[in-house]
């Protein structure tokens, strides 16, 4: 699944392209695509006809796009969601389930395209709410607003708003295992699971520890690798293993050739020279070095 990289890249790439658009037309080609849209793909196209796009905003791994009024479109990319713009008359892109004609007064005509291989992701327009600490709603818009879909969400680590005490106390209270604790959206948002094994490697800490033996040193050192983290794979256009992972002209991103425990089970690591392992953990993995990350 995208991660906060991944999404923020595509955030980056749309900006430009959508602030300031015309919605001069909607085409739903599988309903399948606005289910989280109650009124269904007919509602959902008639309420975006000649609306203006003011900005693109994320926060996590939600996409928003304010509208004129107290809308907004709420986009999810899911397990392969896509968001690519296409010159008018370009041909389909494969798995097409949304298009949006945009009008920009600078760029002309725009095809916005959502292309969802597994329809996990979708789109939908939602009503736009003020945020509880009263700062902006995520990045990419200085409005205090929050779609009232992602207003369970937490900020994520990058935000500049976002509560360094709180997040060391919460952690603390979970009574969990610290990376179930920072995979939980509503605790800090945008952490999937290849960030998630590649920041507990940065900071030497086993997946499997309990947050109430970190402490306020080993938390905050987890932090900032996590932030260090998604910086760097921000700065390398996120990590791609598969065609699905693309920016909005279908580029791949880099930062899998940077990693150091994600996907290198049987390798050596790098830090240590022992041996990657690999464990099962909910429904997905876990990756770490034993040696650098022993268990409590």
């Amino acid at each position: 699944m995208p991660e906060l990289p991944e999404v923020e890249v595509v955030r980056a790439g749309l900006e430009p392209a959508v602030t300031g658009a015309v919605i001069a037309g909607v085409e739903v080609f599988d309903a399948r695509s606005v289910k989280r849209h109650v009124l269904g793909s007919a509602d959902f196209s008639a309420r975006l006809a000649g609306r203006t796009i003011r900005s693109a905003v994320r926060r996590g791994k939600f996409l928003w796009f304010p509208l004129d009024g107290d809308e907004a479109i709420v986009g999810h990319l899911g397990m392969s969601g896509q968001m690519l713009l296409r010159e008018p008359g370009a041909p389909d892109d494969r798995q097409l389930r949304i298009r949006l004609h945009l009008d920009h007064p600078e760029h002309g005509e725009l095809w916005f395209h959502f292309v969802d291989q597994r329809i996990f992701g979708s789109m939908a327009v939602d009503r736009l709410l003020a945020t509880d600490d009263g700062v902006h709603g995520g990045f990419g818009d200085a409005a205090a607003l929050i779609p009232s879909q992602v207003a369970h969400i937490a900020r994520d680590a990058i935000d500049p708003a976002f509560d360094d005490d709180l997040f060391v106390a919460s952690l603390a209270a979970k009574r969990t295992g610290v990376k179930r604790a920072i995979l939980d959206q509503t605790l800090v948002s945008g952490i999937g699971n290849i960030y998630a094994d590649e920041a507990l490697w940065a900071a030497k800490i086993n997946y499997e520890e309990p947050t109430s033996t970190l402490g306020d040193v080993r938390t905050r050192l987890l932090l900032a690798e996590v932030r260090a983290v998604l910086a760097k794979a921000l700065a390398e256009g996120g990590t791609s293993f598969d065609a699905q992972y693309v920016n909005v002209n279908g580029q791949a991103g880099y930062f899998a050739h940077s990693l150091n425990a994600y996907g290198r089970q049987g390798k050596t690591c790098s830090r240590c020279g022992d041996t990657i392992v690999r464990e099962q953990f909910m429904n997905r993995s876990s990756h770490f070095c034993p040696t650098c990350q022993p268990r409590v």
